[in-house]
């Protein structure tokens, strides 16, 4: 444990020093800081020596748990050999070894457009390798998503389609905050300060079940928000160059959960009217839903795939973006006809970070973590039954381990709690007190907690964020 001088001291310098992101700065100088010094497994340490449980994986990127010792060691190794070469004009062992293993787990049974392959005396779809087959490297979400735009919009140009420059995108999108990915994104609070900034997108609802804009319950509404989009295509499909959709589930709006098959209706509407699918697996990737992806549950392969968050199992920045050899194709020309994708990073395809991956991935296999993930994933589902009981919980929504839960003022109109009360501030800095970190989205308290998390911490993180709102609202 560190000394109460030089706890005071860090205190101090974190106060004067650090702008921290997301954060409102006043309030945080007025407030006790949290400082963490250390972690192991599912738990992380304050300065003062006190623990908690990571209900939210350090921001959805811990998998395996902090200090793992496979993935530790990866990275000494790797020191050992070199820290980082750029990827510009070379390539480094780690770099090449990761982009094989991703391709690797671009397989799953597929059911959408021209992809799919039927046994026609089953009616029964079979497997078969999905044609994502190139990998670019980045190193966060943003910058992964920020290259599938630049990469869809030049793909059509170098085809001599110059009309599709327009993305058709989601209210309540969030896909990181680069310029061009806060382009496309559709969260209010985050976005329309940096309107004058931005590009501007096709832009149609999203599916939000328990606030459905069409005053529809599910599934008696039949998916009628598909109808939307698909109305949207018929007018303007010609100058769309991609949709660009989180699968399954929109995260930092609150963990809204899509209705089962309207993924995969998106699928074959890009099918349709010709135009490019961009998945955003930033958060959904790496088994957050219970799959390794999201894409997996409604068969649906896209053209273009962002990955990053758990894909180091929480250790260092690391992204990528896949694509399929037919778009990686319309880029091969003379150097003179300038097709070209003129992208890149510094620290892209990093060694250290490739390693991290590259162990991440060899965890996934050696410990079956998708499998023991299933029980734990039910456990989930089965504890959050009695928060329904609680007198201002309007919604709970659970993919996999992805969950949210949100709070209401009164809970037979859905009337939400007004902004300035700071609920999901409340409810978390109760939880903290209590033993665990979470992060709230509004007032939507949300869980992702490690997958190393064991069945009885499982519960205890549950108990404690029960207790939280039920103190705090009741």
């Amino acid at each position: 444990m560190l000394e109460k001088r030089e706890i005071k001291r860090l205190e101090e310098w974190d106060k004067k020093y650090i702008w921290h992101p997301f954060t409102q700065m006043k309030e945080w100088v007025s407030e006790s800081n949290l400082i963490i010094e250390k972690g192991k497994g599912s738990y992380l340490y304050d300065i003062h020596g006190n623990r908690y449980l990571d209900g939210v994986s350090s921001l959805w990127v811990t998998v395996h748990g902090h200090r793992k010792r496979e993935i530790d060691n990866a990275i000494k190794e790797q020191l050992g050999k070199v820290a980082h070469s750029t990827l510009l004009g070379l390539s480094n062992v780690p770099a090449v070894e990761l982009a094989k293993r991703l391709v690797g787990l671009m397989q799953w049974p597929v059911v959408s457009g021209q992809r799919s392959v039927v046994n026609k005396k089953t009616s029964s779809f079979i497997p078969n390798p999905s044609s994502l087959t190139k990998v670019f490297y980045s190193d966060s979400g943003s910058t992964s998503v920020e290259i599938a735009l630049k990469i869809a919009f030049q793909y059509w140009q170098n085809k001599g389609v110059k009309d599709k420059t327009r993305f058709l995108t989601f209210k309540n999108a969030y896909h990181g905050d680069t310029i061009g990915s806060v382009s496309l994104g559709g969260m209010e609070l985050f976005h329309d300060i940096y309107r004058p900034l931005l590009f501007k997108t096709i832009q149609v609802n999203s599916p939000y079940c328990y606030r459905c804009h069409l005053g529809k319950e599910y599934p008696s509404c039949k998916t009628d928000c598909i109808k939307e989009v698909e109305d949207t295509l018929k007018k303007q499909h010609k100058e769309v160059a991609a949709l660009v959709i989180e699968p399954l589930v929109q995260g930092a709006a609150g963990m809204l959960v899509q209705p089962a098959g309207f993924l995969k209706g998106l699928r074959l509407l890009c099918d349709k009217y010709k135009i490019l699918m961009i998945a955003d697996e930033v958060a959904t990737g790496f088994g957050r839903t219970g799959k390794m992806f999201a894409c997996e549950h409604e068969g649906v392969v896209p053209d273009i795939l962002c990955i990053a968050k758990g894909i180091t199992g929480g250790y260092l920045p690391l992204a990528a973006t896949l694509t399929t050899m037919e778009i990686h194709d319309a880029f091969l020309a003379e150097y003179n006809e300038f097709k070209t994708f003129f992208h890149g990073h510094t620290y892209t395809g990093n060694p250290l970070a490739c390693a991290a991956a590259i162990a991440n991935l060899d965890l996934f296999e050696q410990e079956e973590t998708l499998k023991r993930l299933q029980p734990k994933i039910s456990l989930i589902e089965k504890e959050l039954k009695r928060f329904a009981g609680l007198s201002h919980v309007g919604d709970i929504r659970q993919k996999g381990f992805m969950v949210g839960i949100e709070m209401v003022k009164e809970k037979e109109t859905r009337e939400p709690y007004p902004v300035e009360l700071r609920m999901g501030h409340r409810v978390i800095l109760e939880a903290r007190k209590r033993g665990a970190i979470l992060r709230p989205l509004g007032n939507v308290i949300v869980l992702m907690p490690p997958f190393c998390i064991k069945e009885v911490e499982l519960k205890r993180l549950l108990k404690i964020t029960y207790e939280s709102i039920r103190v705090v609202t009741e």
